[in-house]
């Protein structure tokens, strides 16, 4: 009974403070309330309790936003705080928002959407970092269409999200490859969606995935050559010579006049003879056809990088082959400029003869996979700088025992 009457005091209390107009009135009584609700709250019957709450929706907005501030944070660490005031502060500005939206468990998966739908990207990012969300508030999330709330919201390992909406988000990562990261690290993603992501996702990615997914490296591979094979009947469909004889024989006798040369490699290209190039380009790093053509449809372009600092291609040449390579084995014609910068970063902090010695190792072993294992290890920024070391002795030691 003591509390009941406490809180029976402090209400008549506050009804008196209710009837002062000024500015300092209000914000003592918004602190006072708030006060009351975390404190006797529940000796408050439900009519004082929407009677308070009613006052408070009335005046909020006339108190200045550290007084709000101060009420949502008490509100946030309330059990069971008014609902109604709790929405009102959650679309208020993110200042006073942010802890209501973090953590208060008070408001509805419905009223969640709603601001996120109605109020501001920081909104956005304060629901995506709660300690829970549903399958239908991340889909919200994913509407708006924001890639550094999206990114948060992956982060997030308590995020619900759905089928549907992870595999509209696995697409996106073709494009936006900083969902690759958080994507790959989500304790609910599918092994299968992970098989998917192999082929465009960077060579550190690639490695995290052997390491940590239960891969089988014949699937892969049996993968890859059947995207190789449907890009190259799309080619014949196009009317594109896809023969082996005549490209062949052409980059022979091109070879053997010294006209092999990278701005043949890019004017062929841009012609829109593919399989052309792709003999010209076997010839020119002496690199078996099949897999020249995988490291040409590898999505992340770091094998292909190497592949053209191995053979002296100047960097602006480079540039060229790796967009036209992109634009010819895909149906998105736009390349996104990080794509870009990200290889030729690649190009420019790789050593010559770090290269030519990674291409000499790929001309012994024409395994796809095998490549991608030592690209791994030259790409990988954790790789040290004595295990290149220890690869180059047992590569000199290989040829040693050769000759």
């Amino acid at each position: 009974m003591t509390d009941e009457i406490a809180a029976k005091e402090e209400f008549n209390a506050l009804m008196e403070m209710a009837r002062d107009k000024s500015a300092a009135g209000r914000s003592n009584l918004v602190d006072a309330v708030g006060d009351l609700f975390g404190n006797n709250g529940n000796a408050l019957s439900d009519r004082e309790r929407a009677l308070m709450t009613d006052i408070l929706r009335q005046i909020i907005h006339d108190v200045k936003m550290s007084v709000r501030r101060a009420l949502a944070e008490k509100i946030s660490k309330m059990d069971n705080p008014p609902h109604d005031l709790a929405l009102i502060l959650a679309n208020d500005d993110i200042e006073v928002a942010h802890p209501i939206l973090i953590g208060s468990e008070i408001l509805h998966d419905m009223d969640l959407v709603e601001v996120i739908r109605h109020r501001t990207m920081q909104h956005q990012m304060a629901i995506a970092m709660r300690r829970a969300l549903s399958e239908s508030v991340t889909d919200a999330l994913v509407e708006t269409g924001n890639q550094d709330v999206i990114k948060t919201m992956l982060e997030n390992p308590n995020a619900a999200i759905s089928k549907t909406t992870m595999e509209y988000l696995v697409e996106q990562s073709k494009r936006v490859d900083t969902y690759q990261n958080p994507l790959l690290r989500r304790p609910d993603i599918d092994p299968e969606i992970v098989k998917r992501m192999y082929w465009w996702v960077s060579a550190a990615l690639r490695k995290h995935i052997v390491d940590h997914f239960d891969i089988d490296e014949i699937e892969l591979d049996a993968t890859l050559e059947d995207t190789v094979k449907n890009v190259m009947d799309k080619d014949s469909r196009n009317g594109m010579e896809t023969g082996k004889t005549k490209p062949m024989e052409l980059a022979e006798k091109l070879a053997d006049q010294g006209e092999l040369n990278s701005e043949l490699l890019v004017k062929v290209l841009r012609q829109g003879e593919i399989p052309l190039f792709e003999a010209l380009f076997a010839r020119l790093s002496d690199l078996s056809p099949r897999l020249l053509r995988r490291i040409l449809f590898e999505p992340g372009g770091e094998a292909l990088t190497v592949v053209c600092k191995g053979v002296n291609i100047i960097k602006s040449d480079f540039a060229s082959i790796f967009m036209l390579t992109r634009k010819a084995h895909s149906s998105d014609q736009s390349i996104n400029p990080k794509e870009l910068n990200r290889v030729l970063e690649l190009y420019d902090k790789i050593k010559q003869e770090t290269a030519q010695a990674m291409l000499q190792r790929w001309q012994r072993d024409s395994n796809y996979l095998n490549a991608m294992r030592v690209l791994d290890k030259y790409t990988d920024p954790e790789s040290s700088e004595n295990e290149r070391r220890s690869d180059n002795g047992s590569r000199r030691e290989t040829d040693d025992g050769a000759s």
